[in-house]
């Protein structure tokens, strides 16, 4: 059983950063952009969401804050570590599941 409609959650978390998205039943067309802007991501409680979008925030001029990524140490956990490695800069706020980066 899948945690969320991955779809439909990339989509809306896509346009919560100013990208332009038309959704399909089997996918999505994004239209490119050199940039986007920060935004709140509801991961859903998916950690392929969660981490999908702080990768996002290397290109985002403002910061992206994750909702709903607990799970992500719990199946990728030297995640952190890796994107620290790769130039982002994440926070974890303190008595709740969310990510800023």
């Amino acid at each position: 059983v899948k945690e969320s409609d991955r779809i439909a959650a990339m989509a809306r978390g896509l346009e919560a950063l100013g990208v332009q998205v038309q959704e399909f039943d089997d996918g999505m067309a994004i239209e490119g952009r050199a940039q986007m802007s920060g935004g709140h991501i509801d991961s859903h409680g998916d950690h392929r969401i969660a981490m999908s979008f702080a990768v996002a925030a290397l290109r985002a001029t403002g910061v992206i804050r994750i909702l709903d990524c607990a799970n992500v140490d719990t199946s990728f956990p030297g995640f952190s570590e890796l994107a620290t490695l790769a130039g982002l800069s994440m926070q974890v706020r303190e008595g709740s599941p969310e990510l800023s980066a």
